[in-house]
């Protein structure tokens, strides 16, 4: 046996401990949820779960509210983030090693944590929506509506694209603006046929991140509604361990729709890509 052939049986041996992991941790759980949402206590194998799920108002707007608060979080998230990642470029200091770690720590603060500071800050009688009333800027803010929550995930999805926009932006070559300015383009013409070709990739798959990284989010907005608003999460959560009403296979059903749309979301991504990277060329 060759030093080559050896060196590829030792990779495949290496391999093996992350395959299992994999199989056991990702496979089996989602092939178990796929085989539970198609089953029911009365009917045995069938898409009375799906069915259910389609024809609630109550689990349509569970899906509606899941996509909205994920959306625009995410957006606002990775326009914050984006303007976040390269100012920090663009500074050359002390400054940017601190907010870096700043943004590596804050983006683990998460869960009740993070619920309670939002309730002391922003909630009906939080410091800073006492003083926005005393300034007459607002009237009213109620953090636990679907604009709390919107606000509430967006801190917690800045820090996150910040970790993965900054080093996107390494990709910028200074000599490329001074090349760009030289030939007649100004700022944004730069930026229009350079600058966001170049890091559309790295926005697109940030977006997707962020987006997932909301669909899934359970332990801040449950600690924040002690689960009475109406998401994927939350619902899946109270059919699997809530009191009144324990329906697993419906659980697991909203979680294989949620899945669908993760991948959905991927998918759509990964089309994005392609269509820009032929644009591109």
């Amino acid at each position: 046996m060759n030093t080559l052939s050896r060196s590829k049986w030792l990779a495949l041996l290496c391999l093996v401990p992350f395959a299992l992991f994999f199989i056991v941790f990702e496979i089996a759980p989602l092939v178990w949820v796929l085989i539970n949402s198609v089953q029911t206590e009365d009917a045995g194998w069938s898409l009375d779960n799906f069915t259910r799920i389609f024809s609630s108002k109550f689990y349509l707007q569970a899906i509606q509210l899941s996509l909205e608060i994920s959306f625009y979080s995410s957006i606002f998230g990775i326009v914050i983030a984006t303007l976040g990642s390269y100012s920090l470029r663009r500074v050359d200091s002390p400054l940017r090693n601190f907010v870096t770690a700043f943004a590596n720590m804050t983006s683990n603060f998460a869960g009740v944590p993070l619920a309670f500071a939002f309730i002391i800050l922003l909630g009906f009688n939080g410091s800073i929506t006492i003083m926005l009333k005393q300034a007459g800027i607002i009237e009213d803010f109620n953090l636990y509506s679907k604009t709390g929550l919107i606000i509430l995930y967006t801190y917690f999805q800045i820090p996150l694209g910040v970790l993965l926009l900054y080093p996107a932006f390494d990709a910028l070559r200074e000599d490329w603006r001074e090349s760009a300015s030289l030939l007649g383009a100004n700022g944004w013409q730069f930026w229009r046929h350079i600058g966001l070709p170049v890091l559309t990739p790295a926005l697109l798959g940030t977006f997707v991140i962020l987006l997932a990284n909301a669909l899934g989010a359970y332990a801040t907005v449950y600690a924040l509604t002690t689960g009475n608003f109406n998401v994927l999460p939350i619902r899946i959560a109270g059919l699997v361990s809530g009191d009144v009403s324990l329906d697993p296979n419906l659980a697991s059903a909203l979680a294989v729709v949620l899945v669908a749309l993760m991948t959905l979301v991927t998918v759509v991504h990964q089309l994005l890509l392609k269509r820009s990277y032929h644009v591109s060329r």
